[in-house]
């Protein structure tokens, strides 16, 4: 599928003991915003990091199944190579080199670029970031958690990547800088195409935002469909949006069971 990415019947496990993602396949179409939701430790963040080549540091490994991007095999490249074919991560928690200046974490995104190119990634960041640029003198780890997660982002756009993978991009985060984070990805996308895949707690905000969406479950995709339809089902209203029929408002804890709709099923 050109321009697509293509997860297909992946397998990790940690250590070679525990089993954290079980057969799961999705998919990423060129141009298209894909939500990945679920409770901790469903998956999602090892799915994310699998696709990026970046396991080995905790002892995960994917055992079986493949990742096709833009009808390439990457299943055995590495993360240097996945970032070279255009896929780019920003992971949970950001990861900023905290003493390290907000511009000097920006050029380490585009290492790989000539001067002239680096450049330009640096105007078309601080242009849409104009906090960034005030910003750009002062040293990372001083900023608050919304300008540092533009910074992770910016530093993910340097390169002008072609998928852009977000991990949990509203954690920590007041409303307002979610909103207008969440305003630059989509105007990303819309303006300039750029393919968007994240994960979020925030299910009523990710099915607003993507176009199509899975949901995880003890290491499995148990339900997709395009958002929409997803924020319509009652099961996904009462389990994930913590609303029951009525309009009343419900706590898992309320819950007396959840119809795991399987996706061969639905």
């Amino acid at each position: 599928m050109s321009g697509a990415l293509e997860v297909l019947n992946v397998q990790v496990f940690y250590n070679d003991v525990i089993e954290a993602v079980r057969d799961v396949s999705l998919t990423v179409g060129k141009g298209r915003i894909v939500a990945l939701l679920g409770a901790n430790g469903a998956g999602k963040s090892t799915l994310l990091k699998a696709i990026s080549a970046v396991l080995y540091p905790e002892e995960g490994r994917l055992i079986h199944g493949s990742i096709r991007y833009d009808g390439v095999d990457l299943t055995a490249r590495n993360a240097d190579e996945i970032v070279a074919a255009g896929i780019v991560q920003v992971p949970e928690g950001r990861r900023l080199f905290e003493t390290m200046t907000v511009e000097e974490n920006l050029r380490l995104g585009g290492y790989a670029l000539a001067a002239a190119e680096l450049g330009e990634g640096l105007e078309r960041v601080y242009a849409m970031f104009p906090r960034v640029r005030e910003k750009r003198h002062a040293v990372a780890g001083l900023l608050s958690g919304g300008e540092q997660q533009m910074v992770a982002i910016g530093r993910a756009l340097i390169g002008r990547p072609k998928l852009l993978i977000l991990d949990e991009p509203s954690l920590g985060l007041a409303p307002q800088i979610v909103r207008d984070i969440f305003d630059i990805v989509k105007r990303l996308n819309a303006e300039e195409g750029l393919s968007i895949l994240f994960v979020e707690q925030n299910a009523r905000l990710a099915l607003a935002v993507s176009e199509y969406a899975y949901i995880m479950e003890n290491g499995r995709i148990v339900l997709d469909g395009p958002s929409a339809d997803l924020a319509g089902n009652a099961d996904i209203q009462e389990f994930y949006l913590g609303q029951a029929k009525g309009g009343e408002r419900k706590s898992l804890r309320d819950l007396k069971h959840y119809k795991r709709r399987k996706r061969w099923l639905a």
